[in-house]
């Protein structure tokens, strides 16, 4: 198989009438993203302390493909911090409106601002004293008119030349609404633990979890350095964990036996006979409160299978495993 550099190589000098395409509408997309990033105004900054700052919750309200990019702006923001609630402009009109409160904003998506659907929520929001808040590319619009502050996107080029299908406008869009999300969770301070309660599921949950929610807690193989070394096998053997620990007079950790490390002994005819002779001094650690993901990165990084979790006097509270950390998602 071609290395990195090479595949790379060779897929830049690859040219058909597909990935010309494809790299014509990726660099388009990624100039338009670029100018949208020099466009940012000051304005910005008032929209982010306007919706940090209300009782309710942001409703993002869209129509056809912006109303598609709407419901992604409402998920990552809900995912990150801000109460958010998608709100189908189609259905605003039909009893829909009912979810918005003076207490709410809404983020309205056209990238025209003539959406004529959107007219219904926006009377609405006048009469309830809900903040309006536009994402357009006309600064003239009707929506943009009406809306208290506008998120501007810049003029585009759609990638589909002959039918204008929204492609650059709502990569545009979708991108606006990522750094938004992501001003406002860094304004509330969202912590770690914060996120991981919103996603208690899938992988990205399982890297938030804490070593202490993984770790083996009981019967953990641990013996004074002293041991000899018959009796770390029999420890390691017994507790079925591929691995004991070596500890001071104080309980501290201050070696490891891995079974590798048994085995590399014996291919190397090295005998010890204590445990202080066998083990790895300073081996791997965790605290309790370190995240799993950063812990099978680490464990990843030192090649090993297996480590001890320890308090904040270095005595040892637990052993995680690699294959722990592989059933409960992490990886």
């Amino acid at each position: 198989m071609a290395s990195g550099s090479t595949a790379a190589a060779f897929s830049k000098s690859m040219s058909t009438p597909a990935i010309d395409t494809a790299r014509r509408v990726l660099r388009l997309e990624a100039e338009a993203l670029a100018r949208l990033a020099d466009s940012i105004a000051p304005e910005f900054e008032t929209i982010v302390d306007l919706l940090a700052a209300i009782k309710g919750r942001v409703i993002v309200a869209g129509l056809g493909k912006s109303g598609h990019v709407a419901r992604k702006i409402a998920a990552t923001l809900a995912s990150t911090g801000t109460p958010a609630q998608f709100l189908h402009a189609g259905e605003a009109a039909h009893g829909d409106l009912g979810i918005v409160t003076g207490d709410d904003a809404v983020l309205a998506l056209s990238r025209s601002g003539e959406t004529a659907e959107l007219a219904a929520i926006l009377s609405y929001c006048a009469r309830v004293g809900a903040p309006v808040i536009a994402m357009t590319a006309q600064a003239e619009s009707t929506l943009a008119r009406a809306a208290r502050h506008v998120l501007l996107l810049t003029a585009a080029e759609e990638a589909c030349a002959v039918t204008a299908a929204p492609t650059t406008s709502t990569t545009l869009q979708m991108a606006l609404g990522d750094a938004l999300a992501v001003a406002l969770l860094e304004k509330r301070g969202l912590t770690a633990e914060a996120f991981q309660r919103f996603h208690p599921g899938g992988q990205l949950g399982a890297k938030l979890l804490k070593i202490a929610a993984l770790m083996q807690r009981e019967a953990l193989p641990l013996l004074p350095i002293e041991a000899p070394l018959s009796l770390a096998l029999e420890a390691m053997t017994a507790a079925k964990l591929g691995c004991v620990g070596g500890a001071d007079a104080r309980g501290a950790l201050v070696g490891m036996l891995t079974d590798g490390d048994v085995r590399r002994l014996f291919l190397r005819a090295e005998f010890p006979l204590s445990l202080a002779d066998a083990m790895t001094r300073q081996p791997l650690t965790f605290a309790p409160d370190q995240f799993a993901g950063e812990a099978l990165r680490a464990m990843n990084e030192r090649g090993v299978s297996q480590a001890f979790v320890v308090d904040a006097s270095g005595k040892p509270i637990g052993v995680v495993h690699l294959h722990q950390m592989l059933r409960a998602g992490v990886g």
